[in-house]
């Protein structure tokens, strides 16, 4: 058994899954919970995943890898987390000792990249406005990260602070108006996913480039996007569940840090918010939506 917190399998799971052998209905059954962006249900989803004895658990994000934790000491969980050291999920990336193990996302570095390929693609923006989560401790790092940054690029950051659990988009997203952000940078949060239709019609309305963190941004209209190679994640997330069905102990299994990263530029958002992409960023890109 394979229990899994997603509204639908990753295409790149499944197939890595039946690489290996494990078909679903007839080798393995999978059971997905979906908060659908809602974090406050985690904790209940958890526990319903727990209940039905899995071999593994395999949770996707910061907030789905805290909620598995309490509701198990025993079952393994493979988890794809922004900085397991740091928020002390993991006690090492060699050995993350506990019942877990899988994929860190290099939240830290990757957040400082976002700001500096903003900053090269549309050189003149002065003032960033940064969406992340008041109650996050890691999104407090991240954000302390990257203003130390700012002044070498020539920006000011401007802290944009969602509120959970009702994440008051409209009212954040007025303060950047009124903040004079001329573009915008998205920290990881589940939230943001959530409400994406709503941030992509801001910045097309107000015309602000903004960076996300997920090519699944840039693929739903977002202008660009810088992160792990999602599809790549998924498939080193099947390894482990692998390992550990063939008995391997988590705590044994290190943690890998992503090796394959994407740039996205979507050029189809770029013309319709009027902005020029520079020809040396579109080469930097892993990926072009014309």
């Amino acid at each position: 058994w394979i229990a899994l917190n997603g509204s639908k399998p990753p295409r790149d799971f499944m197939t890595r899954l039946r690489e290996r052998r494990y078909i679903e209905g007839e080798s393995i059954i999978i059971e997905f919970r979906s908060a659908q962006g809602r974090e406050e249900r985690l904790s209940q989803l958890a526990s319903e995943l727990v209940r039905l004895k899995p071999d593994v658990i395999v949770a996707r994000g910061n907030d789905a890898t805290d909620a598995a934790m309490k509701a198990t000491k025993t079952i393994p969980i493979v988890f794809l987390h922004g900085d397991p050291v740091w928020t002390g999920i993991a006690a090492s990336l060699a050995r993350p000792g506990k019942n877990v193990t899988g994929i860190s996302q290099a939240a830290f570095e990757l957040a400082g990249k976002r700001l500096e390929l903003l900053q090269a693609a549309f050189p003149k923006i002065s003032r960033i406005g940064v969406l992340l989560d008041a109650d996050a401790a890691v999104h407090a790092r991240l954000f302390a990260d990257i203003k130390k940054l700012a002044p070498a690029l020539g920006v000011q950051l401007l802290r944009l602070e969602l509120q959970d659990p009702k994440y008051n988009f409209d009212a954040v997203l007025q303060r950047a108006i009124r903040g004079r952000a001329d573009a915008l940078l998205m920290l990881p949060n589940p939230a943001v996913w959530r409400y994406r239709k709503q941030l992509l019609d801001f910045a097309a309305k107000n015309k602000l480039p903004a960076i996300y963190p997920a090519s699944n941004f840039a693929d739903a209209g977002g202008l660009m996007s810088y992160g792990p190679d999602r599809r790549d994640l998924y498939r080193r997330a099947a390894y482990y569940v692998d390992r550990i069905l063939q008995k391997a102990k988590p705590a044994d299994l290190p943690v890998e840090r992503p090796t394959k990263f994407e740039l996205v530029i979507n050029l189809k958002t770029a013309k319709r918010l009027n902005l020029t992409i520079p020809p040396k960023v579109l080469m930097w890109a892993d990926r072009v939506i014309e």
